[in-house]
This record gives structure tokens, C-alpha cells and sequence, in this order.
């Protein structure tokens, strides 16, 4: 293990893409002393168990910003880091079986066309033609954004740790933080389990355990956790190499391709907050009946595994990005509900810029958690 340093300029918690981007991104504009903290390895938490879905297909304009923003860095990724991430641009389909549906999609696609994004409506004739998985029955439109795809989640933050390292931050593992010490409004230190590190400025980065580093300085991040299971499955013959992430919105059902087979999910109403991170079935009913609705054709195919993980959610469904008021330089990037991933490089570079005082490319203002406490919550309609 990495000793841990008696000082820093600035303590990151949590080893996760969200964690490391920041650390990469604070590290390369040169500031000193920069030192991440993970309990367990880099990428154990949430990161490693995503699905791996980028986009910028949103309902809400600073969602939108930040997945575009955040796949323009995922496209230079490798030359910027010499990491390959197995990217791929194949993406992103929701199938839409209601006029509500059809009609936010629409307003979502206007915003996104006003916005760059190249997304669009398609008739049920077109999504088959991009998802022959699928049956049409009962599908009234498509939206598909081409530029949308999925990636190799642990490649992108082992990517940015050993970036990060280069430009001179430490990263230090099997280190979880106990404690933060406060002067009056001001951080002083962060204990862990292996030394004190004295520093001035805290970034949490702790995903699903968010809220209790932000108890340990006085500030209050409303997060929960919440289990969300994954199944992956045998070789499919004839599997389209350029199949999009296929969402079908009403069940939030989903795939993509995952090697020769298939990556599948969807959220389960029955499911409660908690750490709880083992696998079970009592899913699968519910999987199997929207596979017979929408692609039955993947009844016949074998699940060969799967794994569980944490979405990490707020009341809203959108991230806490932002400074605490109560205690001077508490910064913080959680709470993204299942979108996290895909803006991890985004908010790097937001968080890298409220720390040192400037102006991000887009106003979090609105991503404040002391947004819940003024009544003014940000919803976000795509989700999955």
C-alpha cells in the first residue's frame, strides 16, 4: 500500500471514475499535492458494476451538457491517457410505447438537437432496422442518438488513475477514511485508518457512501443507495456488431452487446435502499416478461452471469455537484442515480474549476445539494 501523506493540497474520497477524473483533472492543471483515498481497490464501489452506457440523451439541459461533453473526452481518451476503453459509438435507442412518452422524447430531442447532439425521432420500421432484436408490437416511435454508445468502465478509471499519478498525484488504496476534522468552518485534516492527513480542502467523491463522509464535516448529501443487478449472457449468433443500447422506456428493459453476447438489465420497483450488493432472482420474472413484450427473441438465450451494484440516489434523481456553505472548501460530485459513469469526465473538469475559483463550462449552480432544502429540485425524465 501507498503510504499515506502526512499533508495534502487537496484529499479526494473515493476511487471511482468520479474520484479519479477529478484527481487527473486537478493534477494536470498543476495543482500540488493531490491525494486520493479509496477503502478498497480503485473502481470496486459502483464504477465497476455499470453498465458502461454513454450519452448525452436527457431531458434536463446540464445533463445533456455534461453526457456530450463527457463523450467528447471519452473520444480522445486513449490518445489523451494511452488507455483504450473499448469505446464504442453504436448508440443510444429508446423505444417509446406511449403518446406521454413520444411527446417528452420530442421536447428532449429539440433540446438535445439545440444543444449539438444529433439525436432524433425514428418511426417503429427504424428502430427494428437498428435493433432487429426487437419486436415492434405495440411501439409507437424511437429516439436514437448516433453518437451515444457504452465503454469499458474499470479501463476508463484505471486509465485516469495512472494519468493522474503522472501528473504527480498520489493515489492511495485499502485506506478508508474515518474521519474529518474541522476548525471552526474550515477542514483542518482527514483521518483514515492508516495516518492523519492534514489539508484544508476535502472533494467527495464517495458515491452510495457519500452521505456519511459529508456527516463527518456537517454537511448533508442526500444520498441512498440502491441495489440495481445486471445479467449477461451466452454468444448470440448473428449479433449486429453496431447494435445500439436498446432501452425500452416503459419497463426499462436494456441491452447491448457485452463480447459475443448480451449485457441486460432493468430496475426492479421491488427493490429497497440499502448497501446490499449480492445477486438474486427475484427479478427475473419481472426481466422475462419484458423480453416477451419487447425482444422475445432473447427468451431463448442463456444467461451465463451477473452482478449486482449501488446506484447512488437522490430525491430528484440528479447529481449533488458543488462547495458546502457550511464548511469552507467541502467539495462534491455525487448522487448522479445511475448516470454517474458517463459524466465522470465532465465533472472532472467542473470540480477541477470550482476549486480553483473559476468559471465551469456550465453552470452547476443548480446541482447544489441545498437545492432539496430551498424546494427546488432538478428532475430528469431519461432515466434508466
Amino acid at each position: 500500500m501507498t503510504a499515506v501523506p502526512g499533508r495534502a493540497g487537496v484529499v479526494v474520497i473515493g476511487g471511482g471514475v468520479m474520484g479519479t477524473s477529478i484527481a487527473y483533472h486537478l493534477a494536470r492543471a498543476g495543482v500540488p499535492d493531490v491525494v486520493l483515498v479509496e477503502r478498497d481497490e480503485l473502481a470496486s464501489g459502483s464504477t465497476a458494476r455499470a453498465a458502461g452506457g454513454v450519452r448525452a440523451q436527457f431531458s434536463d439541459e446540464l445533463n445533456i451538457q455534461l453526457g456530450a461533453r463527457s463523450l467528447e473526452a471519452f473520444a480522445r481518451f486513449e490518445e489523451e491517457t494511452g488507455h483504450d476503453i473499448a469505446l464504442h459509438r453504436v448508440g443510444y435507442l429508446f423505444l417509446l410505447s406511449t403518446p406521454e412518452d413520444v411527446e417528452a422524447f420530442e421536447a428532449g430531442v429539440r433540446l438535445q438537437n439545440g444543444l449539438g447532439v444529433p439525436s432524433r425521432m425514428t418511426d417503429p420500421a427504424e428502430a427494428h432496422r437498428l435493433a432487429p432484436l426487437i419486436t415492434t408490437d405495440g411501439l409507437l416511435a424511437a429516439a436514437f442518438s448516433p453518437d451515444d454508445g457504452h465503454c469499458t468502465p474499470e479501463a476508463v478509471v484505471h486509465g485516469y488513475a495512472a494519468a493522474a499519478r503522472r501528473h504527480g498525484a498520489t493515489i492511495v488504496r485499502h485506506c478508508e477514511v474515518t474521519g474529518i476534522e474541522t476548525r471552526g468552518d474550515d477542514i483542518a485534516a482527514v483521518v483514515t485508518r492508516h495516518g492523519r492527513i492534514a489539508t484544508s480542502t476535502v472533494v467527495c467523491a464517495a458515491g452510495a457512501w457519500s452521505r456519511a463522509v459529508g456527516a463527518m464535516a456537517g454537511v448533508d448529501l442526500p444520498v441512498e443507495p440502491l441495489r440495481r443487478q445486471i445479467a449477461v449472457t451466452e454468444p448470440v449468433p448473428g449479433l449486429p456488431p453496431d447494435l445500439p443500447m436498446t432501452i425500452d422506456f416503459t419497463s426499462s428493459l436494456y441491452f447491448h452487446t457485452e463480447g459475443p453476447g448480451l449485457l441486460l438489465g432493468m430496475s426492479d420497483p421491488d427493490e429497497r435502499p440499502g448497501f446490499a450488493t449480492g445477486t438474486h432472482d427475484r427479478w427475473i420474472p419481472r426481466l422475462y416478461e419484458a423480453m416477451e413484450r419487447r425482444a422475445p427473441t432473447l427468451l431463448d438465450v442463456r444467461r451465463t452471469g451477473g452482478w449486482a451494484g449501488l446506484y447512488e440516489i437522490t430525491p430528484d434523481h440528479n447529481a449533488l455537484i458543488g462547495e458546502a456553505r457550511q464548511v469552507s472548501r467541502f467539495l462534491y460530485a455525487t448522487g448522479f442515480s445511475g448516470h454517474g459513469f458517463l459524466q465522470g469526465p465532465a465533472v472532472g473538469e467542473v470540480v477541477r474549476d470550482l476549486y480553483l475559483g473559476q468559471d465551469p463550462f456550465v453552470d452547476v449552480t443548480p446541482l447544489r445539494a441545498e437545492r432539496f432544502a430551498a424546494d427546488s429540485p432538478r428532475p430528469e425524465v431519461n432515466l434508466v
